[in-house]
Order: C-alpha cells, then sequence, then structure tokens
C-alpha cells in the first residue's frame, strides 16, 4: 500500500499543491474559503459511491472583505513556485514530479461574482490587481454557509494541517448547479464528475439538513438570488432519471455503478430535497 493508502496519486498530489498554497497564502488565509471537489470530498468522504474521491485541481474562493492590503496575493504565491496562466485569469500553476513526469497543477483563486467589483471575469481586488482571482457566479453561499475544518496531507510523511473555512454542503451544491448550467452548452468544459459530485452532497446530507441551510441561505441578501436560482437548477438538471445532470452523474460513475441506478438516486434525492424546500415560506433577506 501507498503512503497515502491507495489513493489516487493524482489526487494525492492535488492536496500536496493544496497545500502549498495555502502555505504560501499565509497571512492572507482568513480571507480564504475552500470550495470545489476537495471540500466536497472533505464533507462526504466516498458517500456510498463506488467511484473514488478524485480530483486534478483546488479551488480556492476568497472574501473580499477580509482580505487585507497586504501581503499581495501574486507575490505570495510567486515566492511559492506558482505562476499565473495567461489564458485564464485568476488559474495558478505549479510543476511538480509525479512518477517520474511532470505534471501541471492549477489552483483557482475564485471571488463570488456579486462582491468580485467590475469587469467580465477578474476580480477587483484592490491593491491584489484584477487577475490575482476571477469572479463566479454562484460562490455566493459560501459567504453564508461555510465552517472550519481542517485540511489535511494525504501523505504520512507529511504532517501539514491548515484549519479554514470550508463551504457547507448547501453552498456547495448552489456552487455546482450554477458550474453545471453555465457550461452545459460547453462540451470541452462541462464534466461528468461535477454532477457524480452532486449526488454524493444529497447523499451524504439529509435533506431536511440542507433545507435549514438553504433557508439561511435565502435569508442572506448576498446569497439569495443564486440560491433560489440554485433550486430551480436541481429541478432542471437532476429532478428526472434522463435530466441532463442525472445522466452526466450515472456516465461517471460507469462501470463501478449501475447508471440506471445512479440517475434514479439523483432523482429521488433531489426530488426529496426539492419537496421539503417546497415548505419553505418566502422571506425577506437580511444584510
Amino acid at each position: 500500500m501507498s503512503p497515502s493508502g491507495g489513493v489516487d496519486p493524482l489526487y494525492v498530489l492535488a492536496r500536496r499543491v493544496l497545500l502549498d498554497a495555502l502555505e504560501a497564502l499565509g497571512p492572507q488565509r482568513g480571507a480564504v474559503i475552500l470550495v470545489g471537489a476537495q471540500a466536497v470530498y472533505l464533507h462526504t468522504g466516498p458517500a456510498g459511491i463506488a467511484v473514488a474521491p478524485y480530483t486534478t485541481d483546488a479551488d480556492i474562493a476568497l472574501n473580499p472583505d477580509l482580505l487585507a492590503d497586504s501581503p499581495q496575493l501574486g507575490e505570495m504565491l510567486q515566492g511559492a513556485g506558482f505562476r499565473p496562466d495567461a489564458r485564464q485569469v485568476g488559474t495558478w500553476l505549479v510543476t511538480r514530479a509525479l512518477q517520474g513526469q511532470d505534471i501541471d497543477v492549477v489552483v483557482d483563486l475564485l471571488v463570488p461574482a456579486a462582491v468580485g467589483g467590475d469587469g467580465r471575469r477578474g476580480a477587483r481586488l484592490g491593491p491584489h490587481g484584477n487577475r490575482a482571482a476571477r469572479k463566479a457566479k454562484g460562490l455566493e453561499a459560501v459567504l453564508v454557509d461555510n465552517r472550519k475544518l481542517t485540511v489535511r496531507s494525504l501523505e504520512s510523511a507529511d504532517t501539514r494541517a491548515y484549519e479554514i473555512a470550508a463551504a457547507g454542503p448547501a453552498a456547495l451544491l448552489v456552487a455546482k448547479l450554477h458550474k453545471i448550467d453555465e457550461r452545459k452548452g460547453e462540451p470541452g468544459r462541462l464534466q461528468d464528475k461535477d454532477a457524480l459530485d452532486v449526488l454524493r452532497l444529497l447523499r451524504s446530507t439529509g435533506a431536511q439538513e440542507l433545507a435549514a441551510s438553504f433557508q439561511r441561505l435565502f435569508a442572506a441578501r448576498i446569497s439569495e438570488a443564486v440560491s433560489r436560482e440554485a433550486v430551480n437548477l436541481l429541478k432542471k438538471h437532476f429532478s428526472r432519471p434522463d435530466s441532463t445532470g442525472s445522466m452526466m452523474a450515472a456516465r461517471a460513475a460507469e462501470p463501478l455503478e449501475n447508471p440506471d441506478t445512479t440517475a434514479a438516486s439523483c432523482a429521488a434525492l433531489a426530488g426529496e430535497l426539492l419537496e421539503v424546500l417546497a415548505q419553505i415560506p418566502a422571506a425577506n433577506p437580511q444584510a
């Protein structure tokens, strides 16, 4: 067995690079919220799905209200060996050796679109410039639904551990649904594993618990609109076995799980959550 307990080496490498990025961000870690697949897996683990948790990158959201003017994000990351991707604002690359090959691992710095300032892609972060991070719709929910979790290495020889804010299951669900919908017309960017992550979240967190978190998201002005939209996207993409998201999850789980069973599970769990959410009365959002 490998030092990481048999976990896929690419996933182990992605976690190592996430820890490298958190180490590099040092004084600015208070503004960090872990999002994306690595946050999903911290909450869900396998979630009863035969396909092992797997990702080759790391997604880090930033709360601009908690970001200090210095030290600057770009300087800290470049000082740790990361380089900006010239093709995609907010994407940082670092090259690491894995099994005799050089692998480029990606860390994305993201800012909820509602607090990312003007412009199309780059988040306006004052002294940090407008290329350190990019805006992403749907991440507004992570500003409301997050909790402290400890991120550890998957390698026994690496003892690093950082307690940071991580998006909660409801906020991750909102973000994943927006991501799937945004990319549905772009086959090159749409990834079936994002839908499988939705299923992990639905399986691992009960409908009542998710609905309680959604109620808080509906009540906060910053997250209300994207969260209500996400509910509609859940119905659109996952409420039937033949819906787009359900079929994506089924493909991602093949051949380890029966695709019909996976698609049916998506529809049943989405339907259960939608039924509970329909009972939540409308509320006036608070600042």
